[in-house]
């Protein structure tokens, strides 16, 4: 940690953000671990149906999103930054061990039945509740941290973010080639524990580390905290124990799809219309232009996400099923083409860093609207690779990896062009007092991005292996017209999104 850290300040950069890095590093290791292998532990494990599944990872994924709404809430007035990264770090660490429970295998019976093991599979929907409420605790916090390192006008800011988001990237790829050659492999047990243990050094890490922030994430209200009920319990244990409770709740929300998208779109109406109100009530002229600028962004980057989102359900199974995965006379496991992702921004990311201050000191950088609109163009031509690899294809053939991989590698630029760039506008063209939550609606955006993901890869779903390649193809070819149309709409919206920004790039 050392070494890094000496990198990290010989350019520069707050020495906090090593700290913050190696902790997004290890979460995101143990995060995407997980998310490589659960759509294959649900369909191959349990023996799910493909539309199952992909209710199951759609509610998961649209909560794991949606809970940093409250996480930066709940930073914002009581605990802090800080201490919000530590108890969520706590609660991920048990939940990913509780994965490592995998119960006894499902299995069809004479009658035709799917026999599952129930006890594990509440203990399953009970992990991934800790998980949930782990990251919208953790996830928020940890990324306005960085930015509460920068000042606001720094030009070094949108660096030091793409340095963070390579970090993540770091922990994704090594996880996905670990964790999923381990849990498809050996068991699934093994990869999930791994994804556990990383988790816990990343826990460690920030708690040896956190006198680094210099105080910037402290709580706003400690004497608050300190504060007893009935003089029994201070409010702060309160907090601890109604985040422990919320989990149980998870629990039985999680495994109601329609529940779940419900709560989804209820939540994102009054956030919303909550946030508005302030701007028009409470914000001056530009801080108000300057928010809808950033809900607007937002609201874009779903169009991006609801596509790119389907790596870790359609495309993981199409990876599966329909690719051709051998390679030097090596069957590369499905769940480990998850890290080409990764890779790509690992190679990448440093790239783009460059080449973002190389365009601003020539004054020919792209605006953030832009970046956006190049973002989602990209994607809608990674799924038309995917879709022309299987037009491509003989009937009764795999399709060649080549088409997955460059559709992996469209998707990162794209990513490249959104996502590191989107958290930095959000710190930057948000109202101080309100970072914390407009972090968490800028994960809310993706949580809505996900449950639609969901039912999109239910249109993916295979129940004769004869009609995959036609439901693939058509799911694929879809999502890249989404893509490439959107783009262009959106490229009609860029000016008066510059005129909002108010100079802010």
């Amino acid at each position: 940690m050392q070494t890094q850290t000496n990198i990290i300040n010989n350019t520069k950069h707050p020495a906090g953000l090593a700290v913050c890095f190696f902790m997004e590093m290890w979460e995101r290791f143990s995060f995407y671990g997980m998310k490589a292998l659960l759509i294959f532990f649900l369909t191959e494990h349990f023996l799910l149906s493909d539309a199952d599944a992909s209710d199951i990872f759609g509610s998961y994924f649209s909560l794991v999103y949606a809970l940093p709404i409250f996480g930066g809430l709940i930073a914002d007035k009581y605990l802090g930054n800080r201490k919000s990264v530590i108890v969520g770090g706590v609660l991920l660490t048990l939940g990913h061990f509780g994965m490592a429970f995998e119960g006894e295998q499902a299995f069809v019976n004479n009658n035709g039945v799917t026999v599952i093991d129930e006890f594990a599979l509440q203990t399953f929907f009970l992990s991934i509740a800790l998980l949930i409420v782990g990251v919208g605790m953790l996830k928020p916090n940890i990324s306005t941290i960085v930015g509460k390192l920068y000042e606001k006008d720094d030009p070094k800011r949108d660096a030091g973010f793409t340095i963070f988001y390579m970090g993540i990237n770091i922990g994704s790829a090594v996880s996905a080639i670990a964790c999923g050659y381990l849990g498809q492999t050996y068991g699934w047990n093994y990869g999930f524990g791994l994804a556990g243990i990383g988790m816990l050094l990343g826990l460690i890490g920030f708690i040896f580390g956190q006198s680094k922030l210099n105080g910037v994430a402290e709580s706003p209200a400690p004497e608050l905290l300190k504060q007893s009920f009935m003089g029994v319990i201070t409010k702060e244990a309160i907090i601890y124990i109604g985040l422990f409770l919320s989990v149980f709740l998870i629990w039985q929300l999680v495994q109601n799809h329609s529940a779940v998208g419900a709560l989804l779109g209820g939540t994102s109406i009054v956030t919303l219309i909550a946030v508005i109100w302030f701007c028009l009530q409470k914000a001056g002229k530009v801080e108000r232009e300057q928010m809808f600028a950033a809900l607007s962004l937002t609201l874009a980057s779903v169009i991006f996400f609801l596509s790119f989102e389907q790596s870790g359900s359609s495309m993981n199974l199409f990876a599966q099923r329909q690719v051709d995965r051998v390679l030097f006379g090596f069957e590369i496991p499905a769940s480990t083409l998850q890290a080409l992702n990764a890779i790509f921004i690992v190679i990448l990311a440093p790239l783009f860093a460059k080449l973002w201050v190389a365009l601003s000191k020539k004054c020919i950088e792209p605006s953030t609207p832009m970046k956006f609109v190049l973002g989602i163009f990209q994607v809608g031509l990674g799924f038309a690779m995917l879709a022309f690899g299987i037009a491509s294809t003989e009937s009764g053939e795999l399709v060649n990896l080549i088409w997955l991989v460059l559709s992996y590698l469209l998707l990162t630029t794209g990513e490249l062009c959104i996502s590191p760039i989107g958290l930095s506008m959000i710190t930057k063209l948000s109202i101080p007092r309100l970072a914390g939550l407009m972090m968490g609606i800028w994960f809310l955006g993706s949580a809505g991005a996900q449950y639609i993901a969901g039912i999109i890869a239910k249109f993916a779903s295979v129940e004769e292996a004869s009609s995959a390649n036609q439901a693939y193809y058509d799911t694929f070819s879809g999502i890249a017209w989404l893509g490439v149309i959107s783009a262009i709409i959106f490229l009609v919206f860029v000016p008066l999104m510059k005129r909002w920004m108010h100079q802010v790039h």
